[in-house]
């Protein structure tokens, strides 16, 4: 789908044409979590789905929450599931990981960093999520995009790329 793109909300908005082509060409099998625009059309389709065949799926208007966007957050990160007391000593641990000065004060300037971007509740999850999945034996990729720039979550474990060795910016990742 070329016009698919995520509102703030992380809502999936697709024009009325991109939905219809993809449930045609069988791109798309559930709709759920994917919003159009023109509440007609949805009524419109929904009308003809229920007509028709009960076996196609539903769609639903886009409504935007009404709450700010940092609200939205605060209230999506309150409800992530990990345990409250999960590994309390991350700090401790980072550093723990750490075998040079340069790695010690890379880790302290990304906390720094961590802390003044709010991001620290975000840190805790990430290293719950790497846990959970290694636990589980899931696959992940060995990094991608700017996060790489980040020492700490490379000793977190999310991706394989030592950002110290590789002289990457962190800067580049808290764009």
């Amino acid at each position: 789908m070329v016009g698919l793109k995520i509102n703030p909300y992380g809502q999936i908005e697709i024009s009325e044409r991109e939905a219809f082509e993809s449930l045609y060409s069988k791109k798309i099998s559930d709709l759920k979590g994917i919003y159009i625009d023109l509440e007609s059309v949805v009524q419109q389709y929904n009308q003809a789905r229920e007509i028709n065949a009960d076996k196609i799926p539903e769609l639903s208007t886009l409504t935007e929450p009404n709450i700010s966007i940092e609200e939205f957050d605060k209230q999506n990160q309150r409800n992530w599931f990990m345990p409250e007391d999960y590994c309390p000593n991350l700090i401790e641990m980072l550093y723990g990981m750490c075998e040079t000065q340069e790695q010690e004060d890379r880790v302290s300037l990304e906390l720094e960093l961590f802390i003044q971007h709010h991001m620290m509740d975000l840190l805790f999850y990430i290293k719950y999520l790497v846990d959970t999945m290694r636990e589980n034996k899931i696959v992940w990729g060995v990094g991608r995009g700017s996060s790489v720039a980040s020492y700490v979550l490379y000793l977190i474990g999310v991706h394989k790329i030592d950002s110290i060795k590789y002289q990457l910016d962190i800067n580049e990742f808290l764009k």
